[in-house]
């Protein structure tokens, strides 16, 4: 495979029309590869690791620690390796991290053999935490490199990408369910581990190589811009809401809706179907009309807000929980998050380069690094608060804490784009202004002379 050297400048293999490069197409199935079957290993566990871990002895907060630490390691080692992309090789951080998340994939199949209490909940958190390390190993660099190889229309195939991404999400639950009620615990993990260690040799094989230079620029230069924050602060209540949703939804459907383990798996396509569908659309609108990106990702996170809030819904609604109330807000939940997440990482990318970032893969590695870090502590914060607020209260109230946080983000930049545009409105008519009284008072002195003549 070809090596790509980073000068600086934009990637070497731009798009400028609608053909793509054999280099392009032979990424996109390696990314492709990457999100589908990373996405079924993480949401095989959805509808049953709950319950199976209730057996166990462990209590509602401590299973969605047991979630939430998987984001809180993958906050790190996101952090880390997207600051040191270019020494290590995006290459070799993909494929070590796919290497290393399919075994403990495997390994955390075989965990019911262990002992209850303390020793089953221990192994959890080592196996999780090494799973998770594999994995933003090979999401910061995917990132990364997709954004390096299409740095013209990235929303575009992080759209597409985003499709793969959701039918993980959507076979995961289900196929993880029927698995898990035809050949018990152990068989969901050791064959969506085996899938994900087959595209280890697929991306050995197809990933080009890339030659960067490493940057002096860092995540706190990078986190000093209020835009970069508030962009941040999106992606958090995006994430925390669907941790939350892997760690209470089963239980309450379970108790409340009363449905199996394999009708929650189905459940859960509610939510991962339409974010998968409408993905590409919104990837093609975000390149198509960048100036609209904001505009998405606030509308998006009002729509996520009212949805999450019918959910349970909130008490003081006074309306009984229904499968079909649950499912349209799944629904809705699974497109607004869509429509508020694939602008954000090209708006990150655009903001860094405003800044003043050079485009280079070492920028691209802290900008999709960040991105990741953001996106694991929203699913720290999610399963974790949200199971100790559903602990004591219930799974109504939670649900409305995480719509709550999806409109404070939603208004907060509601805010911050109406003061930049009238700061840009009156930037604008100060030059304006100013050019109006550069213009001479006095006609010109050759105009002058052609009159005297």
């Amino acid at each position: 495979m070809e090596n790509y050297e980073d000068r600086g400048d934009s990637s070497p293999s731009q798009t400028t029309g609608a053909k793509m490069s054999r280099q392009q197409i032979l990424t996109v199935i390696a990314m492709a590869s990457i999100n589908f079957s990373s996405m079924i290993c993480y949401s095989i566990l959805g509808p049953f690791f709950p319950n199976e871990a209730k057996k166990k002895g462990v209590s509602q907060a401590m299973i969605g620690l047991i979630f939430g630490i998987y984001a809180l390691c993958t906050l790190v080692g996101s952090l880390i390796l997207g600051k040191y992309i270019v020494q290590i090789g995006a290459k070799f951080m993909i494929v070590a991290g796919l290497f290393l998340s399919s075994g403990c994939t495997v390994l955390f199949g075989f965990l019911d053999r262990v002992s209850d209490g303390t020793v089953f909940i221990a192994l959890c958190f080592v196996t999780r935490s090494i799973n998770a390390v594999g994995f933003s190993a090979a999401i910061t660099s995917s990132f990364a490199v997709s954004a390096k190889v299409f740095p013209d229309n990235i929303a575009t195939v992080l759209g597409f990408m985003e499709i793969f991404t959701g039918l993980g999400l959507i076979l995961g639950p289900p196929l993880g369910g029927w698995l898990y009620q035809a050949f018990g615990y152990e068989i969901p993990f050791v064959f969506t581990g085996c899938l994900l260690f087959a595209t280890v040799p697929l991306n050995i094989w197809i990933l080009p190589s890339f030659d960067a230079v490493p940057s002096q620029n860092s995540f706190l230069r990078l986190c000093t811009r209020i835009k970069i924050l508030l962009i941040c602060f999106v992606v958090f209540t995006m994430s925390s809401g669907l941790g939350f949703l892997d760690a209470t939804l089963s239980i309450f459907a379970i108790e409340k809706l009363k449905l199996s383990a394999g009708s929650v798996g189905l459940l859960m396509i509610g939510l991962s179907l339409p974010y998968g569908a409408a993905s590409p659309v919104f990837g093609v609108i975000s390149d198509k009309y960048p100036s609209f990106r904001k505009w998405m990702m606030v509308i998006g996170g009002m729509a996520t807000a009212v949805s999450f809030c019918f959910l349970g819904p909130l008490p003081f609604f006074h309306i009984t929980s229904q499968l079909w109330l649950t499912v349209l807000m799944l629904v809705i939940v699974g497109f607004s998050l869509c429509m508020t997440c694939i602008p954000t990482f090209a708006e990150m990318i655009a903001c860094a380069h405003e800044y003043g970032f050079e485009e280079s893969l070492s920028t691209l590695g802290l900008v999709s690094g960040l991105f990741s870090a953001v996106w694991s502590a929203g699913m720290f914060f999610g399963p974790t608060i949200g199971g100790y607020i559903t602990e004591a209260l219930n799974f109504e109230w939670s649900a409305g804490v995480q719509g709550a946080l999806a409109f404070l983000a939603a208004s907060l930049q509601v805010i911050y784009f109406t003061i930049e545009d009238i700061q840009k409105k009156s930037k604008k008519a100060n030059e304006n202004e100013m050019s109006g009284e550069k213009s001479p008072l006095l006609p010109k002195t050759d105009d002058l002379r052609a009159d005297i003549s």
